[in-house]
């Protein structure tokens, strides 16, 4: 039963010291949380809660995280942050595309996993109905938090940049006129995007996104023909340095190119003759053109 007020998570860890020490991050969090040992056991929790968070190991009997990522995709929308004590770049890009949102690298820092949540929720999307993000709840002293009155993290940045103009950017629905709220709804070429409801449509069809794909998907919308880097677009993800520094790694940049591929396979788009998204060799990602302009 879920305590009134705080929103639900799930933890799936077959260590019981490491599933210990998440509880207790994320119950200082605001969360409600459900410790689970295995895959099986999580997969149905998550059924039967609708969780907004869910942290998910990788090593554990029975079925690994990749297939419990994998199973928990085909029903809940909720944020996934797998935790690994493989550090290769394969087991990351795999766990990204198995459908988590975020990866953290074992012995993790509880303030970073914390940080990394909060970076995830400042993007809200809508689960079952209601606006999964909401701040988190302030950190207590000890458990490698900050002491009160420490700033806890950098501020927030924006949440996407703001549109630019240039030419061939994706039409406006409803233009925003001078000092109007900027509009949520953004056309191009029959793909259509909706920042407030974070739906997309491709051709009329509803296209059901991840937060890291819908958030790509924005941010080049957002951008027309300006080329966005991968390592803009991997900070887009992180939507705020949660370290001290914009130091962006080869396996972020190619966890880009996995979100990215993901995305193109469920709009039904075809990278070697691409109708929205164009790849420039060596730098990164723009919409397409709209009338053949640069």
């Amino acid at each position: 039963m879920q305590t009134q007020g705080r929103r639900p998570a799930v933890v799936i860890e077959d260590d019981d010291d490491i599933r210990n020490l998440l509880e207790t991050v994320l119950t200082q969090a605001g969360f409600d949380v459900t410790a689970c040992p295995n895959g099986y056991e999580g997969i149905e929790a998550v059924r039967a809660i609708n969780p907004i968070v869910v942290t998910l190991d990788v090593n554990m009997p029975g079925i690994d995280g990749f297939e419990t990522a994998k199973r928990i995709r085909t029903f809940s929308q909720a944020y996934i942050v797998m935790l690994t004590a493989l550090g290769e770049e394969i087991d990351t890009l795999q766990g990204l595309e198995a459908g988590a949102d975020d990866y953290v690298t074992k012995p993790f820092r509880p303030r970073e996993l914390r940080a990394r949540i909060e970076a995830m929720l400042r993007r809200p999307r809508t689960i079952g109905g209601t606006p999964a993000a909401a701040p988190l709840a302030p950190p207590a002293p000890g458990a490698g938090f900050p002491a009160p009155g420490a700033p806890a993290y950098p501020p927030a940045a924006p949440a996407v940049p703001a549109p630019y103009p240039v030419a061939g950017a994706p039409a406006v629905l409803g233009a925003a006129v001078p000092g109007a709220p900027l509009p949520e709804r953004l056309e191009h070429l029959g793909l259509v995007i909706d920042l407030g409801t974070r739906v997309t449509l491709a051709d009329g069809r509803e296209v059901p996104l991840t937060r890291s794909e819908f958030d790509l998907l924005a941010a080049l919308m957002q951008s027309g023909r300006r080329v966005r880097t991968k390592a803009e677009l991997a900070i887009v993800l992180r939507n705020d340095n949660y370290v001290t520094n914009t130091f962006v790694s080869d396996a972020d940049k190619r966890g880009i190119e996995v979100h990215m591929g993901n995305l193109r396979r469920k709009i039904g788009e075809n990278s070697a003759t691409p109708r929205w998204i164009e790849t420039v060799r060596g730098v990164g990602y723009r919409m397409t053109s709209v009338d053949g302009s640069l």
